[in-house]
């Protein structure tokens, strides 16, 4: 793999959850998106060098999760580039509103009656550098590990984590409402990443997520 080309990381809002682009060929954005997603899970899991794969898992980091987005953003949820996406996208998450995160993870673990926090596998309790280094443990799945257990983690992650933001907007709600907003969006946002991320596990398991 040739070594990363290192440029400043374009500023990318944590709430923000898809890169709106047009204007090319969208056979050819699909097309792209599953070739490259195709050959960096494969290479990489055929020769999963503890060096390169630290390089991916930090890839939208070194260079901006705006080189994932044009990469991958604009592929189909259940797809294996779609799945690499919303990944890398909850790591960022992760990295760039860590406090928000953590106490909204928290607050899922408490709420969240489910065996979710036991999949995500993040410790209890759990600060920002834990989190982002279970954020770290899923994509390191996808290239040397389970790729479904990866995506099944990353899933139960967003899942506690939309239940936690839930329980901080009602908080939020009777004095600062636009908080309680912004909180509830990311709930659902949340929510619909983990219910891609669950199916697109259980498409790697029946040998049919590309």
């Amino acid at each position: 793999m040739p070594e990363p080309s290192f440029h400043r990381p374009v500023r990318f809002p944590s709430e923000q959850f898809d890169f709106v682009k047009g204007g090319e060929d969208p056979a050819v954005i699909a097309r792209t998106a599953h070739e490259t997603a195709q050959a960096l899970v494969s290479r990489v899991r055929a020769d999963p060098d503890p060096e390169i794969v630290d390089r991916v898992v930090a890839f939208a980091e070194l260079e901006g999760i705006d080189a994932v987005a044009e990469l991958w953003s604009r592929a189909a949820a259940h797809s294996l580039p779609g799945a690499l996406w919303r990944l890398y996208l909850l790591r960022e998450m992760i990295r760039r509103d860590s406090a928000v995160v953590t106490l909204a993870y928290e607050r899922g673990v408490e709420r969240l009656r489910s065996i979710d926090a036991l999949v995500a596998g993040a410790p209890n309790p759990a600060g920002p550098e834990e989190l982002l280094a279970v954020a770290d443990e899923i994509l390191r799945g996808v290239f040397q590990g389970d790729l479904g257990l990866a995506l099944d983690r990353a899933a139960a992650f967003a899942r506690v984590t939309a239940s936690g933001c839930t329980d901080l907007a009602d908080d939020a709600d009777a004095t600062e409402p636009a908080r309680a907003e912004s909180l509830t969006k990311r709930a659902a946002r949340l929510a619909k990443l983990a219910d891609e991320l669950t199916a697109s596990a259980r498409l790697w398991r029946d040998g049919v997520l590309d």
